[in-house]
């Protein structure tokens, strides 16, 4: 199939009308935050009860492993470089073609993508050991939680298929306008997880087993899930195989080098993974629980804005308006640093406070708490560069250059290797923390992502700052000392969060919150924000 010609068609393809109409970056940044808002919510539930049951042990280390290599590669293949790739590509298809042009594509992609999952995941399953050792190297001085690992990963790694389709799925209703459902789709794993550690772990003699089965289920739940809202937009899919197709060729070729450089954050993740493997047994654990806090805000807000704005973008690119793109990533910047700059203070002051109220039950212990608060102040640091990552990449995806992203990409990638080893070593060998350098050097390496991409950006000439910076800049710096000043004086003693009840800690913990939340917000209305600061442009 060759790409469609607006001579050889009579108007373009842009899905049912009442899709096309504007409804507003803002409210729709407000329906995937809010569906993402009750994912994150429910992953913590799901988290505090998987800390209950397994706490951070040596089988909490394996499942852990299990859980994170096929995350990792799904957010290469369903939220990465495949998305990046796919998004503007489909654009174009409906800007320029004809609904069957489109439907064309979909089912190509559907096929490619598909074919290519079922043979990755059949020779991952396979070689699990060599998967394994790959990731958890350091698991094999230690047979039993390596033996466990293995038969972890051959039970959750079809995952990957099944997350990625329902990725693929979700990248169509987004570019549709349809946000809610794929944002909502994430519950039923959280659903899933919960369910497993509550009714089915208890009656295995390895409850770590019902986890992953909950994994598999999970997988097929979300994508069954969104199949009725693509047939009802009559865009479900029916998979081809054809690797010679004109759209297919391209979004490969945009997809190879994005496997690398839109996933940045995830591979220093992994990497931090394999060499944690290496640390004291808890060390795995330790950084899922605290790389599971940063998540949430970075979801909420920071995925939530990048999902939106890059079909807005791509569109944008595809009518050739320029100020509008502009006008959309400045929108986007400080949205995300109105509120990214106050969650990471915020969680850098009540770190310990968090995971003591969240996690400190059960299986978890109060060291097992007290080194996660340290790799979770090493996490929030980056916070903010991890958000401004999510919104500025895609606005080299959008213009479908990717080689500038997988450049900068690689620069982040052997820093934060450098860090690693320059930062880990010596707090292990002195003071017993070296999963905090892991999360450091992440955070790091982050800061230098986000910069080169910015610089990036102005140096091609697509973004020009707006009027109005330096006052933004100013709320916030006054807005976040005051927030911070009050969190100080206000918040208990570790020893105290530790000797109350579950209730007591919820209490207190809502209040703190409120607390600077109602401090934050005073301070920034009283400098003169207003709501209208956060409207987005106006969409075509």
């Amino acid at each position: 199939m060759n790409p469609p010609h607006p001579e050889e068609l009579r108007e373009p393809f842009s899905g049912p009308p009442e899709e096309e109409q504007d409804t507003g970056l803002l409210r729709s940044t407000a329906v995937v935050g809010s569906m993402t808002m009750l994912s994150r919510v429910l992953g913590l539930l799901r988290d505090i009860a998987i800390a209950g049951l397994v706490g951070a042990n040596a089988n909490a280390d394996a499942f852990f492993i299990a859980f994170k290599v096929p995350q990792f590669l799904r957010r290469l293949f369903a939220e990465g470089a495949f998305s990046q790739a796919f998004v503007p590509v489909l654009a174009e298809y409906r800007q320029r073609g004809s609904q069957a042009a489109v439907q064309d594509l979909l089912n190509r992609v559907a096929g490619v993508l598909g074919g290519s999952l079922i043979l990755v995941t059949g020779l991952m399953v396979l070689a699990a050991p060599l998967v394994t050792m790959l990731f958890a190297p350091g698991f094999v001085g230690h047979p039993v939680k390596y033996q466990l690992t293995v038969e972890l990963i051959r039970i959750t790694f079809p995952y990957l298929f099944l997350i990625s389709m329902a990725g693929f799925c979700a990248a169509v209703l987004n570019s549709f306008g349809r946000f809610a459902v794929p944002a909502f789709a994430p519950v039923w794993l959280n659903l899933s997880l919960i369910g497993a550690a509550v009714l089915a772990a208890p009656l295995l003699e390895e409850p770590v087993y019902a986890l992953a089965w909950a994994v598999l289920l999970a997988g097929v739940v979300q994508l069954l899930f969104q199949l009725p809202f693509l047939y009802r937009l009559e865009m479900l899919p029916k998979p081809i195989w054809d690797t010679r197709d004109e759209g297919i060729r391209r979004i490969m070729t945009l997809m190879v080098p994005a496997l690398f450089g839109v996933s940045v954050s995830q591979i220093n993740l992994l990497l931090d993974t394999v060499l944690a493997s290496f640390l004291p047994t808890g060390s795995v654990s330790w950084l899922y629980y605290s790389d599971r806090l940063t998540e949430l805000p970075l979801g909420v807000f920071g995925i939530a804005i990048a999902t939106v704005i890059l079909p807005s973008l791509s569109r944008h690119q595809a009518r050739d308006s320029s100020r509008e793109f502009s006008s959309t990533l400045d929108w986007a910047m400080r949205t995300v640093m109105t509120i990214g700059i106050p969650a990471s203070l915020a969680l850098l002051v009540l770190a310990e406070p968090i995971l003591i109220c969240l996690f400190h039950y059960g299986a978890l212990q109060a060291h097992d708490v007290h080194m996660a608060s340290l790799s979770l102040r090493a996490y929030c640091l980056g916070l903010l560069p991890f958000m401004l990552v999510k919104i500025l990449a895609p606005g080299f995806y959008a213009r479908q250059n990717l080689r500038t992203p997988v450049k900068i990409g690689i620069i982040a990638m052997a820093a934060n290797m450098v860090l690693n080893l320059a930062l880990v070593i010596p707090l292990h060998v002195y003071w017993q923390i070296g999963h905090v350098g892991l999360a450091l050097a992440t955070s790091l390496a982050a800061f230098l992502n986000a910069g080169l991409l910015f610089l990036g950006l102005r140096r091609e000439g697509v973004f020009h700052w707006a009027p109005g910076w330096r006052v933004v800049l100013l709320r916030l710096l006054v807005a976040s000392s005051m927030m911070i000043a009050a969190l100080l004086w206000l918040v208990p003693p570790s020893e105290q969060w530790l000797a109350w009840q579950w209730w007591e800690r919820a209490q207190q913990l809502g209040l703190l919150v409120a607390a600077g939340l109602a401090v934050y917000l005073t301070t920034q209305f009283a400098l003169g924000l207003r709501g209208r600061d956060f409207y987005a442009p106006k969409q075509p």
